[in-house]
Formats: C-alpha cells, sequence, structure tokens
C-alpha cells in the first residue's frame, strides 16, 4: 500500500512544522506550503528524517493563482493527497482600537485566514474526491479560540477565524457523504513566534489564572491532534470543533 500524504499550509515553522513532524511520524509523506522559501532544506533534512518524503511549496494562498499549482505540486510528488492542514494564518497587523481598523489590514487577515484558506481547501477536496480509498481522508483547520472569543483590539483577526468556522460546519456537511473527516482545531495560547512578542502579558495572564491547565500550550499539542485526526479514527466525528487551549474557552462564573 502506497503511503498516504498530508499538505501543510505555514508549515515551515511554529504550529505548522509541529503538524508536519507529527504526521510525518504517523507515516505521512508531506508537502509543505509556505511563504519562507529559504526554510525548504531545513525542512527537508527534518522531515526526511522521521522516514517521509518531502516537498516544499514557496507561496502565499491569499494568492489564488498558485493554488492550481501547489496540489499540481502534490500530485508530482506523491500521486495523491490524504490530508489538508489549513494552518496558514495571520495576526492583526496593527493591535488597537477597532474604531481605527484600516481596510488594508482588514483585507489581509481576510484574504489569507478566510478567502486563501476557503478556496484552497476547495480546490483540495476535488482532488481527493477523485482518488481511491485506500486511506483515511481528512481536511483539518486551525483557527483559534478567537472564533468565538471576542478581542476587541484584534477584531479583524476574531472575524477570519468566526467566519473560516462557518466554512467549516458546511464544509464537513457537503463531505460527510464522501467519507473525508473534516475537523476545526481551536488552539488556545501557543508559544509561537506569533505569540512572542506578547509573551510577558500571557505570562501574567496564566500565572492569574486565565488558562485553567496554568501553563502555555505547545506546538506540538496541536500536532499530537493532528496526527490523531488524520489517522482516521475519529472518523465519525466529523464536523467537530476541538478546543486546544488548556480549558481556556470553557465558560466560568
Amino acid at each position: 500500500m502506497t503511503r498516504p500524504a498530508a499538505i501543510v499550509t505555514g508549515g515551515a515553522r511554529g504550529i505548522g512544522l509541529a503538524c508536519a513532524e507529527a504526521l510525518a511520524d504517523a507515516g505521512f509523506d508531506i508537502l509543505v506550503a509556505d511563504l519562507a522559501k529559504t526554510a525548504a532544506g531545513e525542512l527537508a533534512a527534518d522531515i526526511t528524517a522521521r522516514g517521509a518524503k518531502f516537498a516544499y511549496v514557496g507561496c502565499d494562498i491569499a494568492d489564488l493563482s498558485t493554488h492550481a499549482s501547489l496540489v499540481d505540486a502534490a500530485m508530482r510528488a506523491f500521486g495523491r493527497i490524504d490530508c489538508l492542514v489549513n494552518n496558514a494564518g495571520v495576526g492583526a497587523v496593527v493591535r488597537g482600537d477597532l474604531l481605527d481598523l484600516k481596510p488594508d489590514n482588514f483585507d489581509r487577515a481576510l484574504g489569507v485566514n478566510l478567502r486563501g484558506t476557503v478556496f484552497l481547501t476547495q480546490a483540495v477536496a476535488k482532488v481527493m474526491l477523485r482518488q481511491p480509498g485506500d486511506h483515511a481522508k481528512s481536511i483539518i483547520t486551525i483557527t483559534s479560540v478567537s472564533a468565538e472569543m471576542a478581542s476587541p483590539e484584534r477584531s479583524e483577526y476574531c472575524m477570519s477565524k468566526a467566519a473560516l468556522s462557518m466554512w467549516v460546519k458546511n464544509l464537513a456537511l457537503r463531505l460527510a457523504p464522501e467519507n473525508i473527516g473534516v475537523f476545526e482545531l481551536r488552539p488556545g495560547i501557543i508559544r509561537t513566534d506569533m505569540t512572542a512578542g506578547v509573551s510577558a502579558k500571557y505570562d501574567a495572564l496564566i500565572d492569574g489564572g486565565l488558562v485553567p491547565a496554568k501553563r502555555w500550550g505547545e506546538a506540538s499539542d496541536i500536532g499530537a491532534m493532528v496526527a490523531a485526526l488524520a489517522a482516521g479514527r475519529l472518523g465519525f466525528s466529523t464536523g467537530s470543533i476541538i478546543n486546544v487551549d488548556g480549558a481556556l474557552s470553557v465558560p466560568r462564573l
């Protein structure tokens, strides 16, 4: 039997890299799509050392014209796509008063986090539907607890993730009869480059009880969940929202 293959967007670092590594350890060949084109060699050594084939495409998923070549690269490298991890995303360009939100900053967040992700998923799903069913198939989208929890100083980020969550629900309904598992993962406070600039703030909040688990989340926490879902053992849970946040999003008095 051929090995399953996965595409991980934004896979050169942080959560995406952890997902790529966990999937490689689970027996998947890996294509990473990322803006960080200079990372390809280092990534190749990491992923191939785990026994996986590796391919890399440097692209911005907000540019819809790159999607066809990205899918084609995966098919040339592996002959199949069994898992898509929608991880690529951007935070708020500027944190501040939502009444000062600039249209360009709004467009950037929505262009990557929502529009780019939606239409790349569409392209990959069409390929999955044409493939034989000898491996479990899954589309796993990384949103955020901010899909539900408001942060007025970065409202465009929250809106992009909330809309993406609704896309996942609709996608799950469309693909459930096709036996393609569709899942949404909502990370909480995860230690990555994106949170490095506000780490002192979050250290204080965690110490103050914001996260019941009393620790930062690690990228590997997300990777472990992605690998479990991609294996297909939770297929009947398609459409689920899975919080990976140390109980941060549990409502409390």
